[in-house]
Parts: C-alpha cells; structure tokens; sequence
C-alpha cells in the first residue's frame, strides 16, 4: 500500500496566513506545509484541501483515479472546490464499515473530539490508521474494551504535537508497537520547524517528511529510537521540568518520582507541587520518595520521570550531615560518594525508559557558605556522573532545549 502525503500541516497550513510569529516566519521553503491529505494507492483520498490538483501535481501524482473522498474533521470557511472529476467527499458514520471496489477495507473510528478517524486495510493485510488535528481514538484503552484489528497498526498519522495522549493510548492498548511507524501531520506553529521538530517528535517515537512524500507501508525505515536514559539540565524557572514531561507526554503509566516530598506548613512549596501535579497526564501515577535504586532496578515497568536529583542530593546529604564541617570530614564526604556511586551504577544498569531532572548550577554567584559550596560542587559532580551514563543530555536555557549529547 502506498500512501502520498498532498499535505502535513494544520487545516489552515503552515505558515498560518496573516500570523507574524516566529514559527510563522520560519515556516518557509521546505518547511512550509500545506493542510494535510492523503492519497492511498491513488484511489482513495483522505482530506480535501484548496489546492489538491496542484498538490497532486507537484507531488508526481493524478487525482484522476482517486474513487472516493472521505473527509475526517469539521472544515471551517468557505466549502473547499471540488475539482473536477473527483468524486464528491463524504464521510463514514463512526463504527461503520465501507469495502472499495479496489479492494481497500475502510472503517470509521470514533474520537474524543469532532471528526473521524479511518483505519484503511490494503490488499497484503497493511493496517493504517490516520486521525484528525486535536483528536484521539474514543474507547481505546478504557477498562472492557479490546482493541478491533489483529494488533499493531503499520503506520499511524496522527497530531503528535497536539495530542501526544493519543498516541499513549494507542501504546497502552498495543495499536503502536516498537515497529509502528508513526507519523506527526497537522503540524502547526506550536513548534519551531527543521532540527528543534525533529528532535521533538523523535523523543515520541515518530518523526514527520515534506509534503509531496510517498511512502509504501510495511517498508523497513529508520524508527527513531527514543534513548533509554536522558538527563535534562536547567536553571530555575528554564523549563526543564516541562521538557521532562514533554518527552513522556506520549507514553503510557509513566511513574512520576517527585523528590521533594512535602513541607508542612510551606504554602509556597504546597502550590508549587499542586502546579507540577495539574500539568501531568491523569494517566500517569506519583511516589514522593528518594529511594531511586530499587525503581531503576524494576524491570519491564513503565517509564520513570524523576523530578528532580537537586533535591535527591539534598535529602542525601541531610543522612550523612554533610552540612556539617566535622561530619563531613569524620566519614560525611565518604558516604555520600557511596549513594552516589550506587545511584550512578543503578542508572548504568536500569532497563527502564528514564527522564531526570537536575539543575544546573555554578555559573552565578559563588554560594556564601561553605556547606553552599559543598552542595554546588557535589551537584555539579552528580550531574557529571549521571550525565556519562545517559545517551541523551539536554540543557534548557530560556524554554529552548539544547542537546549535550
């Protein structure tokens, strides 16, 4: 089954017309995106959008083959023009069944959000399944019900920027597997496009191509490989815990490992972990615990997001009163070289998918203090030691995350 993409961007294209953002304005040359549509085998068309002939053009393909049109999601404006020869578009109730007489099978997939999804099965038994912009697929994953199909999808194209939940269910209920090729579409100005989108969309597992690219389902591509472990640098108030939970948003069960505990009494502590709590996919599931050795030890178990080893080493250097100068001294510095050699071989050795967070410090003021400066220089030498064992190091500057390694 071959599928040629007219368009992957939003329904109003990238660049939004009349928008001055800086998204907007980047948005040019090769990325720059047209509304996304889709024809499969040149004779089903999913999506009409202005400007189709030409699309198809440019693309070294003919609509004058495509027997039927099925619209996915309510289209706002003016009605888009049929072009000549092309079967007038319609679309499929929810549930509902439609066999072509070229041979592809398509059924209607209901959503959480207006609109329909199609699952389109080709002549070699090729599964895909395409979503409309700001939708997922309704009931999957809910307790009683079992995914239809007989299992993962060959290709997904869906809106991974907009609702990477989507794809954390189609995950959880095994619809994506490690071999799914998934596919990012109505991408709008909610990202920088060129290196900053390619690297979003591969810490999800998916990845996006031009518009006008034809693709056969079912071919070997280079899935982009999400690293085992990744460690995620930044100053106060840069971002990095988002860029954290960002990485994960995609993926189902994540356990949310929050350091930090509670602070009786504290009410700006207490609002700040209501903020972090609110933001996290209700999917997700919390421990307040700095017991990190047994969690990377778990095997097969869903992905750790631990936020944040700042304040891991707190709650470690509290044990071994290292604040003091005659502890630290009397065996203080050598037992917590001791938890953090044994926190750095547990990361080495952990099978689990893991985020960390951290803060970077050093490069202001020089702490007052001698137990400040102690803290500074152990915090710099976990970051260290923890980084070396990460396949991926980021660190967020401004919200903008820039790759260490």
């Amino acid at each position: 089954m071959e599928l040629t993409l007219l368009g992957t961007g939003a329904p109003t294209g990238l660049p939004r017309p009349g928008c001055p953002c800086a998204v907007c304005a980047c948005a040019v040359g090769a990325d720059a995106r047209a509304a996304t549509a889709l024809i499969v085998d040149g004779v089903l068309m999913l999506d009409l959008t202005p400007g189709a002939a030409f699309a198809a053009a440019r693309a070294g393909q003919s609509l004058g083959g495509v027997r039927q049109v099925l619209l996915s999601h309510p289209h706002d404006g003016p009605p888009v023009e049929v072009p000549p020869g092309l079967p007038h578009p319609g679309r499929v109730a929810d549930g509902r069944r439609l066999a072509l007489i070229s041979g592809h099978r398509v059924r209607a997939v209901p959503l959480d959000a207006p609109g329909t999804g199609y699952e389109v099965s080709g002549h070699g038994g090729e599964r895909v399944l395409y979503l409309p912009p700001g939708a997922g697929p309704a009931g999957i994953g809910e307790p009683g019900r079992s995914p239809e199909g007989p299992g993962a999808y060959d290709l997904v194209l869906l809106d991974v920027v907009g609702r990477p939940d989507a794809l954390a269910r189609l995950r959880e209920a095994g619809l994506v597997t490690a071999t799914t090729d998934v596919l990012a579409v109505h991408l709008d100005h909610d990202v920088p496009p060129g290196a900053e989108l390619t690297r979003r969309l591969a810490a999800t597992g998916a990845r996006t191509v031009p518009d006008g690219t034809t693709l056969t389902v079912g071919d070997y591509h280079a899935v982009p490989d999400v690293p085992r472990r990744t460690l995620v640098l930044g100053g106060a108030r840069s971002g990095k815990s988002y860029e954290a939970e960002r990485r994960l948003a995609a993926f189902p069960g994540v356990l949310y490992v929050a350091t930090g505990g509670t602070r009786d009494g504290d009410a700006e502590w207490a609002a700040r972990v209501s903020l972090h709590r609110e933001r996290r996919p209700g999917t997700w599931s919390t421990a307040e615990t700095c017991d990190l050795v047994p969690l990377l030890a778990a095997d097969d178990d869903p992905p750790l997001l631990v936020d944040c080893l700042s304040l891991w080493l707190t709650h470690a250097m509290d044990s071994v009163d290292a604040w003091s100068d005659e502890a630290w001294a009397a065996g203080g510095e050598a037992a917590l070289r001791a938890r953090v050699a044994e926190l750095v071989a547990a990361v080495r050795a952990t099978r689990r998918t893991v985020v960390a967070v951290s803060n970077e410090v050093g490069s202001g003021v020089v702490p007052a203090t001698a137990s400040g400066r102690r803290f500074r220089d152990e915090l710099g030498r976990l970051n260290t030691a923890f980084g070396a064992e990460c396949e991926h190091v980021l660190l967020v500057v401004a919200g903008q995350a820039l790759t260490l390694r």
